[in-house]
């Protein structure tokens, strides 16, 4: 019994450590991090078919060697202005947790920056905003050198019923 209080203990705090390593990028002159093992991988812009009846922030989907990959405009997600895609907009290809396993799904930023090494001394949890603030895709604050980069839990960035809209358009 003792054994298999140890083992969860330890299962609690490695889900508590958010220590690793995070590829960072930038959204309307703020710099995020998703962790580095949801990332799939980093495209250029492509055409990006419209899919009738969704939110506003779903751009499409796009055909990623022969796999329909829904894409989400994170700057539209957040409320934030939707701007021109220049040279150094590109989609990241992100796998989350949706109702039926894993879904691929792509996300438009304005810039890829870097993949940093964040140690878990250097992470925040998110603070309080008030009650009317969603804030639980924020997986806390990495306090860097010159500034802070917003921690993303991709899981939690969409919630069930855009997920269910988002499997649909694939």
């Amino acid at each position: 019994m003792a054994e298999l209080t140890k083992t969860i203990d330890q299962s609690i705090k490695a889900m508590d450590n958010r220590e690793g390593k995070y590829l960072t990028f930038s959204l309307a002159d703020e710099e995020y991090g998703i962790g580095i093992l949801k990332i799939r991988e980093i495209i250029g812009m492509m055409p990006i078919t419209s899919v009738p009846q969704t939110p506003g922030f779903v751009k499409g989907v796009i055909n990623l060697r022969g796999k329909v990959i829904p894409v989400i405009d994170l700057r539209l997600r957040f409320g934030m202005d939707n701007i021109e895609y220049t040279e150094r907009t590109c989609i990241i290809v992100v796998e989350i947790a949706g109702e039926t396993g894993t879904v691929e799904i792509g996300i438009v930023v304005d810039s890829v920056s870097e993949v940093l090494n964040i140690k878990d001394e250097e992470i925040e949890d998110t603070p309080s905003f008030g009650t009317k603030l969603e804030t639980d895709y924020i997986l806390g604050m990495a306090k860097m050198e010159g500034g802070v980069k917003i921690l993303l839990d991709i899981d939690s960035v969409l919630n069930e019923e855009e997920m269910k809209i988002l499997e649909d358009a694939a």
